[in-house]
């Protein structure tokens, strides 16, 4: 009876995983939350425009990875606890997922062509940490986070002043993931050893250079 409840619970979280995945890359994420950007649709110029959209892509593209790092660690997770964790973290990314793909329509522009890959090798990242353990998977959880933060405060110092609505989204996503990293370091994350960090943010570079323009 254990092994045939233990089948049943791995297919089960087999099958939420698959529908995340389809959920995340056929651009049907729906918001829970409202968006945050409440201000009046701005009169931006082409530059403007353009380097908005860039920037918004880009966060989309994080948001992609993130649903697979959190995908991958909830499947791997030992304790139910922090699986139940890694899902809620997830749902509340989805909210980032539909913000940023709305406001990229606001911009008559398009989410990254590579969200399959970024997707895919996040969730293989996710499920590997998680199988260390899970203080290492939260460890990776609030380096992720961590560098995410940074990488948005960047973004608010070079999204066009005007431009108020995505402004508003970043900073509203920045607050999140904030919780999320303190959330993890609460449950007992590691620190990570500081070449995984460095290579994490090597990794990260180049999501956030190619999702730019592709």
């Amino acid at each position: 009876m254990d092994i045939l409840n233990t089948k049943r619970g791995l297919v089960e979280s087999l099958i939420l995983q698959f529908d995340a995945a389809l959920k995340t890359l056929a651009h049907s994420a729906v918001a829970v939350r409202p968006s945050p950007a409440h201000s009046a649709t701005p009169t931006l110029t082409s530059l403007e425009k353009r380097l908005s959209a860039q920037c918004m892509r880009v966060n989309h593209a994080g948001e992609v990875a993130a649903q697979g790092l959190y995908q991958g660690q909830a499947l791997t997770a030992r304790d139910p606890f922090v699986a139940e964790k890694m899902r809620q973290a997830a749902l509340e990314e989805v909210d980032h997922l539909a913000w940023c793909e709305t406001r990229l329509i606001e911009l008559d522009s398009h989410t990254s062509y590579l969200a399959l890959f970024w997707y895919t090798g996040s969730f293989m990242i996710g499920a590997i940490a998680g199988i260390f353990g899970d203080k290492w998977s939260l460890g990776f959880v609030t380096e992720t986070e961590h560098q995410v933060m940074a990488h948005l405060n960047s973004h608010l110092r070079c999204l066009p002043v005007a431009d108020s609505r995505s402004r508003e989204i970043v900073a509203f996503m920045y607050e999140d993931e904030a919780r999320h990293a303190t959330q993890a370091i609460s449950a007992g994350a590691a620190l990570l050893p500081k070449p995984v960090s460095l290579l994490m943010r090597m990794m990260a570079k180049v999501m956030t250079t190619t999702a730019r323009w592709i």
